[in-house]
């Protein structure tokens, strides 16, 4: 029998020893400890680590987008630096829609004659996010031929004298011959890429002067062409293709591209509001309309049709290329009208190409330059060419660069490609710009994602390599970016 006495002092004992390890256990860190008045203290959280990786190209190329092996650790101190680049994240500006190309009708045939093999491995290298691929997230095609098709068509051709304002014989037919078919592949790769269209120019019989180049739309046929950009885009859902916006004309003020259209500011504005709205409103086309679609120089054209509130109610934004002006004016168009957005939606390289100069400008002025200026997108000119620059129709652009130049030997990568690769691999559509302050020797734009990483886009425009410091959260790491370069840092918290 255990003795009753004895039972008792182990009882006791133990409950002793309970309090004690109690005790003890209140004291450490994984508890706290208590305060002055007995109170548990919750310990401090644990700070923070904060790493970046950097991708790089040199202007000279010796280095091609290409990860750095080494990452860029952050401290609470750093070095002193006569220049810094300072992130700050509360400070938000837009939401990105994606970066990307012009998918021409040319490009589309270069794809589609490439052997099957080839093109989905380029496909996934352009369109996919794993591994080395760059990511494009938008793409702009046209509503018909533009310049760089190999001819000129629109979906209502009819012999001269003959006019179809029903739209009987109206057929995307001349897409499915390579648009379609690459277009589906590339949305296979990239289901949430986002298309914006742009017509060159309407059928002949719609215009004053029988011509797919230059002349204007007639008044007769205003409502006939309202519905036949309300059939393409009905034309491509049935494809499986949604078109997630539309522009109304490309370059409306430059009738002498081969296809184009002339189409004044006054004309677009009550062709909005009284034919496109209403026939995308009939037939529950819920494409964005987007206006003017045309060079910095005039932001007038877009501000007048914003100003008609009957036409702004169905417009989603304004369109800008840079072939003249400043980018300053999307920046006034936008502080003017913040409710409606701003895209840049072309800008081409002109071949041949100098690799060290018009990189540095792709990537300072376009891929920096007109995200700090609101724009949702950033739009290259175009996709791929051949070593020659064709396909382009004749009287169309003879020296126009693809990103890629597809050529029986293989596919070479260019200016457009590198610099569209800087921001589209990792500023995936929905990230949010925010704000960033540097030299003006370092452009540089910063977006946060939807994983909460920070990602940083600079430019060194001088020569000399740029020693400078990256700020960010009461944290900063020195970096070194060579001269004539560019570098995009990965911020990641962990």
């Amino acid at each position: 029998m255990v003795d009753p006495g004895k039972a008792g002092c182990s009882f006791n004992n133990f409950i002793l020893s309970e309090a004690v390890i109690f005790t003890a256990l209140l004291l450490t860190p994984a508890f706290g400890s208590a305060d002055g008045n007995g109170i548990l203290q919750k310990p401090a959280a644990a700070e923070k680590q904060m790493s970046a990786e950097l991708w790089l190209t040199k202007n000279d190329g010796s280095v091609l987008f290409q990860k750095q092996p080494e990452p860029i650790l952050f401290t609470a101190s750093t070095a002193a630096s006569s220049q810094a680049v300072n992130i700050n994240p509360d400070v938000k500006y837009q939401e990105m829609d994606g970066f990307g190309c012009a998918l021409t009708g040319g490009s589309a045939k270069l794809m589609h004659n490439m052997p099957g093999a080839e093109r989905g491995a380029l496909i996934k290298e352009l369109f996919g996010t794993d591994g080395n691929a760059i990511g494009l997230s938008y793409l702009r095609i046209s509503v018909g031929a533009s310049d760089l098709d190999e001819r000129v068509f629109s979906y209502d051709d009819l012999p001269p004298g003959q006019a179809d304002p029903e739209l009987a014989k109206f057929s995307i037919e001349p897409d499915r011959a390579a648009l379609i078919p690459v277009l589906k592949e590339i949305l296979a790769t990239g289901p949430a890429l986002k298309l914006l269209a742009s017509p060159w120019s309407p059928p002949a019989w719609m215009k004053t002067n029988d011509s797919s180049k230059g002349g204007s739309l007639k008044p007769e046929y205003y409502a006939a062409y309202a519905a036949y950009l309300a059939k393409y885009v009905l034309a491509m859902r049935e494809e499986g293709i949604n078109i997630d916006a539309i522009t109304i004309q490309n370059e409306p003020l430059n009738p002498d591209n081969t296809p184009s259209m002339f189409m004044p500011a006054e004309t677009q504005e009550l062709f909005i509001k009284k034919f496109l709205g209403p026939a995308f409103d009939k037939n529950g086309v819920k494409t964005k309309i987007i206006v003017y679609d045309h060079n910095c120089d005039r932001p007038e054209y877009p501000l007048l049709i914003l100003a008609d509130k009957d036409a702004a109610r169905y417009v989603s934004g304004s369109a800008f290329h840079l072939y003249a002006g400043e980018l300053s004016a999307m920046s006034a168009v936008h502080d003017a009208h913040p409710d409606k957005d701003v895209y840049f939606t072309e800008q081409w390289v002109g071949g041949p190409s100098n690799f060290a100069e018009d990189f540095k400008w792709h990537l300072g002025t376009l891929m920096i330059g007109a995200v700090r200026n609101w724009s949702r997108t950033v739009l290259e000119w175009n996709l791929a060419s051949d070593p020659a620059y064709g396909p382009h129709t004749e009287g169309g652009c003879v020296n126009c660069q693809g990103a890629v130049t597809i050529a029986p030997g293989g596919v070479r990568r260019d200016v457009a490609y590198y610099a569209l690769a800087h921001v589209s691999k990792f500023v995936r559509p929905g990230a949010v710009r925010v704000d960033s302050a540097g030299p003006s020797s370092l452009p540089n734009a910063a977006f946060r994602t939807a994983a909460g990483n920070i990602v940083l886009v600079v430019s060194n425009e001088s020569r000399a390599p740029a020693d400078f410091t990256i700020r960010y959260q009461d944290k900063a790491a020195a970096v070194t970016l060579p001269g004539g370069s560019a570098g995009t840092y990965v911020i990641r918290s962990y």
